[in-house]
């Protein structure tokens, strides 16, 4: 599954330039201000391939579509959705990343971006052949409320099982309701779960709940990384910082786990199997731990635009991104600014490759078509659209990513 990405204009963002002789054009950089961009595989990837981690409720919220042609899993099949204008387009453009939705399923989408959903609040993973467990338990949400925990086995969903199943279909039975659309706020759902020895059901009433995209985890001590040099208990503790997907509100979620975070320690700002969201967000991330300056530029050829960083981000902690073949699309983003910038070192495997920008628009019948506009490019003059962006270090097959990103924060640590 891959992701797609959407440019929204406020108003008219487009900027039209004659060409010239010999058919070249000239090149104007805009500041980006007032620009929503959108990378939109965002919520759906990951749930897709299930090989990222937990899925939550939320990333159901909407399903990305793939390049055009390919069936989205978890999205109403073209062929059972009544003919719209935005699928006639599609149909028409030739573009490999455009997509159709119907009115209801772009207000859909538009709602998860906002970083909204209607569930019970749990995220769910599978841990063997057939077993889903609940994996996380948002803080107040109607599952916490009930007492439900992470590493309960979830067995059934309003009688259905859920062993065998894959999670998306799990995640599907979670939240109700029809194709692309859910059940409503106040909705019933019974999860039969078990516990040790112990088999229960619990009734539970969906709310209208926020997407938590960013968790933090404490990974202990630095040390210099070398086996003679144990950590230092005394010392600054190094945080895993994890963005799984950027929607409404994940740059100030993630401003304030930095600033909560102990002075002096590093950071390993995780972003494997993130697949985008919207690029304001991934923007505002980079102005975490960065000081002004540009983040990236994007355009079509005739025209380009640059986003740049807000001032004052955390300069002095040592830094780490993490990255791996589901980092995608604003994620990659993101990745390549730090990396430009030289102020983070990346680890892990080659990135997706999405650096494709596209914008909606909406037909008379109220179907929004995504057809593509531009491109990215980081600020070393970069593009990783198909390519991909490579790390510093390369993770081999059979090495611990995470580890091998621990010790590269602990030399960091050393020398700073």
């Amino acid at each position: 599954m891959s992701g797609t990405s959407k440019f929204v204009p406020h108003g008219s963002a487009r900027a039209a330039a004659p060409a010239l002789e010999g058919g070249r054009r000239p090149r104007r950089i805009l500041r980006g201000t007032g620009l929503t961009l959108v990378f939109v595989a965002v919520l759906g990837a990951g749930a897709v391939t299930e090989s990222w981690g937990d899925v939550t409720e939320g990333d159901m919220a909407s399903v990305s579509p793939g390049p055009a042609g390919g069936k989205a899993e978890g999205r109403t099949p073209p062929h059972e959705d009544p003919a719209h204008d935005a699928e006639e387009l599609v149909s028409r453009s030739g573009d490999r990343w455009a997509a159709a939705y119907t009115a209801r399923e772009y207000e859909g989408l538009r709602q998860s971006l906002d970083g909204r959903y209607v569930g019970v609040g749990v995220s769910v993973r599978r841990t063997g052949a057939d077993r889903i467990e609940i994996a996380r338990v948002q803080p107040g949400s109607p599952a916490a409320k009930a007492g439900v925990r992470a590493g309960d086995r979830l067995v059934t969903v309003d009688g259905t099982s859920a062993e065998g199943r894959p999670v998306t279909e799990v995640v599907a039975l979670l939240r109700g309701g029809a194709p692309g659309e859910g059940a409503p706020p106040g909705s019933r759902v019974v999860l039969g779960l078990s516990r040790g020895g112990l088999r229960w059901e619990e009734g539970l009433e969906r709310a209208r709940l926020s997407v938590e995209t960013v968790t933090v985890t404490s990974l202990g001590a630095a040390s210099s990384g070398t086996p003679e040099e144990a950590a230092d208990p005394d010392g600054p503790a190094a945080a895993r910082v994890r963005i799984d997907s950027f929607t409404r509100g994940t740059g100030e979620q993630l401003r304030r786990a930095v600033e909560d975070l102990p002075p002096g320690g590093g950071i390993l700002l995780d972003l494997r199997g993130n697949s985008g969201g919207l690029v304001a967000e991934a923007v505002e991330a980079a102005s975490v731990f960065l000081d002004g300056g540009l983040v990236a530029t994007y355009g079509n050829g005739d025209t380009e635009r640059a986003l740049y960083a807000e001032p004052g981000g955390n300069t002095a902690s040592p830094l780490v991104v993490l990255v791996d073949g589901g980092t995608m699309s604003a994620a990659e983003l993101l990745a390549g600014a730090l990396q430009d910038r030289g102020r983070a070192v990346v680890v892990g495997t080659r990135t997706f490759g999405k650096g494709s920008v596209q914008e909606p628009r909406e037909q008379p019948d109220g179907s929004v078509a995504e057809l593509t506009v531009g491109h990215y490019t980081t600020p070393g003059g970069r593009t990783f659209e198909e390519d991909g962006l490579l790390p510093d270090l390369e993770v081999r097959p059979g090495q611990d990513a995470q580890e091998e990103a621990r010790t590269v924060l602990s030399g960091l640590a050393t020398r700073s």
